[in-house]
C-alpha cells in the first residue's frame, strides 16, 4: 500500500510538472511594507483588478504574480487597520516588473506598526489570509510581547487557555482539550519535550522576547503534520527580513513576588539588521530569575466511617520555596542569493532551571477516627497508631531546548520548491538532588490526639492535643529514609528532512496548483535514573540536628528541617548512611526506558485559488515505526522461586524487554475558503488526524516513588484517531475589527486515559499503595463552538477613541466511553482527560498618546485529570479565573516605562474527587501575586 501510494503521488506530480505551460508572459513581483518603510506587512491581500487574480504577501512582505500578459494593470493592497492602497503598473511581455507597495502614511504608520492596535491589525490580517481555521498572535515592530513566556501569551487567543504549574502558565489547551492533543514547532521544527513522562511541550521554557509570532492552526491541510487533534502551535522567531529597517531593543525589569518577598531581575536584548540588501541577521537573548513560594495541602485515601462521615487517612501540608532561572537566545540568518531563491538558518536555545525546597508534615492514620461529624474527624493514638513524617526535599533540575533549522525556497515561473533539514533536542537533568530526606515518629499509646476540621474543603486544618511535647519535640523524629537522585536524565531528540514541490497552472478563472512532498522524522526519547536509597544511619540522627524555619501560611508545621540542612548533613556524614541495595536497584532500573519513533510521510494535494474561492484537497500518508525498550524489575524474597528455582536471599531480577511495531495511516483532508462578499470569509474543513501515545506510556516499565505510588506502561497502546470537521464565519468590519464564529466536531477512536486504582497490591514482587496504568478508551465525541470579537474603537470621541477590546468564548463537549475493569457489560461515560467545557478570555485595552493600559482576564472550567477505578475516585481540577493588569508610558520616542500585576485575583489550584456526596480535597495550592516593572527602549 505504501509503495503504491508513493508511486501514485510521484506519477501525479510528474504529469503535472510535465504538462505544457501556458505561453510565458511577464511576472509582477514586489514587497509590501508600512508607510515609514519600517516593517514588512505579512498577509497583505493583493489583487490584480483586471484579471481577478489574488496573492498574499509572505513573511518578508514579498508577493508574486507569474504569467501575467503584457498590459496595464491596477493592483489593490488591503491590510487590516489601514486604508485600501492602489497602484497602476505596466507589465512587459517578458521579464519581471517590480511593484513595491507602502501602506499608511510615510510620517506615521503607528496604527499598523506599534502597540496593541498594531498587534491586533497584524493578527487579524494573518487570520484572514489563512487557509484554514487559525488564530495568530504577533508582536509589534518595536519588539513588544505582552507576557512573560509563550504559554501565557497564547492564552489571549480564541479557544486557547493554559494550564498553570506553580502559578505560572505552562501547558497550552486548545478548545478545552488536553495539551497532549496539540503539536508544537519552532521555525517549522517539532519541539520535543524535556520531561520524561509527557509528549506535550511546556512552553514556559521559551521566553516571549525571542518570538516574532505564534500561529495556532486548528484545521489541517495535507502538507501539515497530522499529529494533532487540538491544534498545531507554530512558533516563529525573529527574522531580519521581517523589517525594512534595523532594530535594536533592550528591556530591563524587576519582578517581585508577594509570598517570597523577593525582588529578582529580568533583562532581554534583541536586534535585527541588514548586512546587505540580500543578507540579514536577527536574534536576541533573554535572562529571567524568579523567586516565588507556594503553600500546598494534599489529601488521599478518603474513607467513610460507620456513621457515614467521610475522612482522609492521609493529609500532607507542603511548603514550597522555588528559585527559577530562564536563559534563552535565538539567532537567525537570512540570505537571498538570487531573485528566485531565499535561504535561512534559524537557531534557538532555551534553558530553564529550578531550585526547589519542599518541607512538609504528613499525617498517616492507621485506624478509623474515634469520633466524626460531617466536617470533623478526631483520632487518638490510644486507638490506633498515628504516624507523622516530616520531610525536606532539596531538588535542582535543569531543562534545555535546542533547535536548529536550515532551509529555503526557490520560485521560478510556475514552479515552487521548499526544502529544509532540522535538529532539535530537549533534556531534563538532575544530579545529586536529595529527594527527599524523611524523618518519622510513630505515636502509639503515647497520648497524642489529632483533630481535623474539613469545614473549609480546600484547606482542612488540624489541631494536636494531649502529649504535644513529644509531637513538637524534633528529637522525636528519627531519620527514616533518604533518596538521592544521583542521576535523572531525560532526553528527547529529533532529526527531520523534508521537501515540497509544486506547479501552478494559470487559467482565466483562477490558479490550480499541484503539490507533493516527502518528510522523514527520526525521534528517540529516553530516560535514565540512578536513585540511591538510604534507610538507616550508623549513629544518632534526628530532626533536631538539621532544624530550620518555615514560610508556610496555612498552618504551623514546625518543627521543620532547614532547606539545605539534610543535604549538608548527608554529604558530611555519607559513610555513616546505610544503603538499601534492594530498593536502590529497584528504583534505578524500573523507570528506565528508550523509545524510537520514526515517521515517514508523503502527501499529494491540489489547490484552487480564485478571487472568491480557495479549495485545498488531498491525502497524506504517515507510516510510524516504534522500537520500545525498558526493563522488568522484579523483587523476589528469600525462599521464593524465580523461573522454577528457589532463591536463598532477597534479590532483584532485572530483565530487559523490547517491543517493535509498525502502522500506516492514510489521512485525507479538504479545506474550503470562500469570500462571497468583501470582508466576509467562510471556511469549511474536514480531515482525519492522529495523536500518538506518550512515548513514556508505551515503555513496558514499572515505576514507583517514595510514597509507593506506582506506574506501569503499556506497549500495546494505540494512537488516537480522529475525524474532524471545522466551519467558521469571519466578518472584518470597521478599520480594525472582526467578529468570528465557528463550530467544530470530532469523532475519536482509541483515546488514551490514565487509570488510577487506590487499592494496594503487588506487581513483579514490589508492593504499591496506588497503581496508575494506561488504557485505550472506546470512542469519544467532541463538539463545540467558539466566538470571538475584536475591535479598536477609534471612531469614538476623545478620549474614548483609544479603547480596544478582544473577547472570546469557547464551549467544548468532549465525552468518551471506557470499560470499567475491562467489563464490556459496564461501560462508563467520562469527559476526556484535561477537557474543559467552558473557556473565555477578555482583554480590555487603552492606547492613546504615550499611555497604554491593558486588563486581561482568563477563565477555564474544571477538567478530569486522572481516571479512577470508579467515578468516586476520579480526580478533577477545579475551574480557574485569573486577572492580569499592565501599563506602559512612553517618556520619549522609543523609550517606555512599564508595570505589570500578575494574578491579581490570587487564583489557586484546587483538585478534588467527588466522594461520599461532596468534593473531597486531593490538592490545593496558592501562590499570590507577582508585580513587574521596568523600562524598554528601541532604536
Amino acid at each position: 500500500m505504501n509503495r503504491l501510494f508513493l508511486r501514485a503521488s510521484s506519477a501525479s506530480l510528474a504529469i503535472a510538472l510535465l504538462a505544457p505551460a501556458a505561453a510565458l508572459a511577464g511576472t509582477i513581483a514586489g514587497k509590501v511594507s508600512d508607510g515609514t518603510g519600517t516593517r514588512a506587512l505579512q498577509s497583505t491581500q493583493l489583487r490584480i483588478v483586471e484579471l481577478g487574480r489574488v496573492a498574499e504577501a509572505g513573511r518578508d512582505g514579498s508577493y508574486r504574480f507569474p504569467d501575467v500578459p503584457a498590459g496595464t494593470y491596477t493592483i489593490e493592497a488591503r491590510y487590516v487597520g489601514a486604508d485600501l492602497v492602489t497602484q497602476t503598473i505596466v507589465v512587459a511581455e517578458t521579464g519581471t516588473t517590480t511593484a513595491d507597495i507602502r501602506i499608511g502614511s510615510d510620517i506615521d504608520s503607528s496604527i499598523i506598526v506599534v502597540g496593541q492596535a498594531a498587534n491586533q491589525a497584524s493578527t487579524l490580517s494573518r487570520q484572514r489570509a489563512a487557509d484554514g481555521v487559525e488564530s495568530v498572535l504577533t508582536r509589534d515592530a518595536i519588539g513588544q510581547f505582552p507576557d512573560q513566556n509563550v504559554a501565557e501569551s497564547l492564552r489571549r487567543l480564541p479557544g486557547v487557555n493554559i494550564l498553570n504549574d506553580q502559578g505560572e502558565g505552562r501547558f497550552v489547551s486548545v478548545r478545552g482539550l488536553d495539551p497532549e492533543l496539540n503539536a508544537a514547532s519552532i521555525n517549522g521544527t517539532r519541539v520535543p519535550a524535556p520531561e520524561s513522562d509527557v509528549r506535550s511541550v511546556a512552553l514556559d521554557v521559551v521566553p516571549a522576547e525571542l518570538i516574532e509570532s505564534i500561529e495556532v492552526k486548528k484545521s489541517l491541510t495535507p502538507d501539515m503534520d497530522a499529529d494533532t487533534i487540538g491544534a498545531s502551535i507554530e512558533i516563529n522567531t525573529v527574522s531580519a527580513f521581517d523589517r525594512k529597517k534595523d532594530l535594536y531593543s533592550v528591556k530591563l525589569e524587576g519582578s517581585y513576588n508577594d509570598y517570597a518577598d523577593a525582588l529578582t531581575p529580568k533583562g532581554s536584548f534583541d536586534f535585527s539588521t541588514r548586512i546587505a540588501d540580500n543578507f540579514g541577521i536577527a536574534g536576541g537573548a533573554s535572562y529571567y530569575k524568579r523567586k516565588f513560594e507556594s503553600d500546598n495541602i494534599e489529601a488521599t485515601d478518603w474513607d467513610v466511617d460507620d456513621a457515614g462521615n467521610a475522612f482522609a487517612r492521609e493529609l500532607q501540608y507542603r511548603d514550597y520555596d522555588v528559585s527559577r532561572e530562564r536563559i534563552g537566545g535565538s539567532l537567525s540568518l537570512d540570505w537571498q542569493p538570487s531573485v528566485s531563491t531565499k535561504l535561512y538558518a534559524r537557531g534557538l536555545y532555551s534553558q530553564f532551571s529550578d531550585q526547589e525546597y519542599r518541607g512538609d508534615v504528613i499525617f498517616i492514620m492507621d485506624g478509623d477516627p474515634r469520633a466524626t461529624t460531617l466536617t470533623t474527624a478526631s483520632f487518638s493514638d490510644e486507638d490506633d497508631r498515628i504516624e507523622v513524617r516530616r520531610r525536606m526535599k532539596d531538588r535542582f533540575e535543569k531543562q534545555r531546548i535546542k533547535s536548529l533549522t536550515l532551509g529555503g525556497t526557490t520560485e521560478t515561473g510556475p514552479w515552487k520548491m521548499t526544502y529544509s533539514g532540522s535538529w532539535s533536542e530537549a533534556s531534563e537533568r538532575e544530579n545529586g538532588s536529595i529527594d527527599p530526606t524523611r524523618f518519622r515518629a510513630r505515636f502509639d499509646d503515647d497520648g497524642v490526639n489529632v483533630d481535623f476540621d474539613y469545614s473549609n474543603p480546600k484547606k482542612p486544618s488540624y489541631t494536636v492535643s494531649g502529649n504535644t511535647a513529644d509531637f513538637l519535640d524534633p528529637e522525636s523524629y528519627g531519620f527514616n529514609e533518604l533518596e538521592r537522585t544521583t542521576l535523572s536524565n531525560s532526553k528527547d531528540r529529533e532529526y527531520t528532512v523534508k521537501g515540497d514541490l509544486s506547479r501552478a497552472f494559470i487559467t482565466d478563472g483562477g490558479t490550480f496548483t499541484v503539490q507533493a512532498g516527502l518528510k522523514a522524522r527520526w525521534r528517540k526519547k529516553s530516560y535514565d535514573l540512578q536513585s540511591d536509597v538510604y534507610d538507616d544511619y550508623d549513629g544518632d540522627y534526628t530532626l533536631a540536628d538539621v532544624l530550620g524555619g518555615q514560610s508556610y501560611r496555612i498552618a504551623d508545621i514546625l518543627p521543620q528541617a532547614s532547606h539545605t540542612g539534610p543535604s549538608d548533613f548527608f554529604y558530611q556524614n555519607q559513610d555513616n548512611f546505610v544503603l538499601n541495595s534492594i530498593d536502590t536497584e529497584i528504583n534505578s532500573n524500573n523507570a528506565d526506558y528508550s523509545v524510537k519513533e520514526d515517521i515517514l510521510a508523503t502527501y499529494l494535494l491540489g489547490r484552487w485559488d480564485s478571487e472568491k474561492m480557495r479549495v485545498i484537497a488531498g491525502v497524506r500518508m504517515e507510516q510510524t515505526r516504534n522500537d520500545i525498550r525498558a526493563k522488568r524489575t522484579q523483587f523476589v524474597e528469600e525462599g521464593q522461586e524465580y523461573d522454577g528455582v528457589e532463591v536463598d536471599e532477597d534479590i532483584v531480577f532485572v530483565t530487559p524487554n523490547r517491543f517493535r511495531r509498525k502502522y500506516t495511516d492514510f489521512l485525507p483532508s479538504i479545506t474550503v475558503r470562500y469570500e462571497p462578499v468583501r470582508n466576509l470569509v467562510l471556511r469549511l474543513g474536514g480531515s482525519k488526524s492522529l495523536v500518538r501515545p506518550k512515548l513514556s506510556n508505551l515503555a513496558p516499565r514499572f515505576d514507583i516513588n517514595e510514597d509507593l505510588e506506582a506506574t506501569v506502561g503499556n506497549p500495546e497502546l494505540k494512537p488516537y484517531k480522529s475525524w474532524n470537521i471545522d466551519a467558521s464565519a469571519e466578518w472584518y468590519f470597521g478599520t480594525n475589527a472582526a467578529l468570528t464564529g465557528g463550530i467544530f466536531w470530532k469523532s475519536i477512536k482509541d483515546f488514551v486515559v490514565e487509570q488510577r486504582t487506590t487499592t494496594p497490591g503487588s506487581l513483579y514482587g514490589v508492593d504499591y499503595e496506588e497503581l496508575t496504568s494506561y488504557i485505550n478508551g472506546d470512542a469519544a465525541k467532541i463538539k463545540g463552538f467558539e466566538l470571538s470579537y475584536s475591535q479598536v474603537f477609534s471612531f469614538l470621541p476623545a478620549p474614548f477613541d483609544g479603547l480596544l477590546l478582544n473577547a472570546n468564548y469557547t464551549y467544548t463537549d468532549a465525552k468518551g466511553t471506557v470499560l470499567t475493569d475491562g467489563d464490556i457489560t459496564d461501560p462508563r461515560k467520562i469527559p476526556l482527560m484535561s477537557s474543559s467545557k467552558n473557556t473565555f478570555n477578555v482583554v480590555l485595552g487603552y492606547e492613546k498618546g504615550p499611555v497604554s493600559l491593558r486588563a486581561a482576564g482568563t477563565y477555564r472550567d474544571k477538567y478530569l485529570d486522572e481516571l479512577g477505578s470508579d467515578a468516586s475516585q476520579d480526580r478533577y481540577v477545579s475551574d480557574h479565573f485569573q486577572l492580569d493588569l499592565s501599563a506602559k508610558y512612553r517618556i520619549m520616542p522609543g523609550v517606555r516605562l512599564f508595570a505589570e500585576w500578575i494574578n491579581v485575583t490570587d487564583a489557586p489550584y484546587y483538585a478534588y474527587q467527588n466522594f461520599a456526596g461532596s468534593r473531597r480535597l486531593l490538592q490545593y495550592e496558592q501562590y499570590n501575586w507577582t508585580a513587574k516593572f521596568g523600562v524598554s527602549a528601541s532604536f
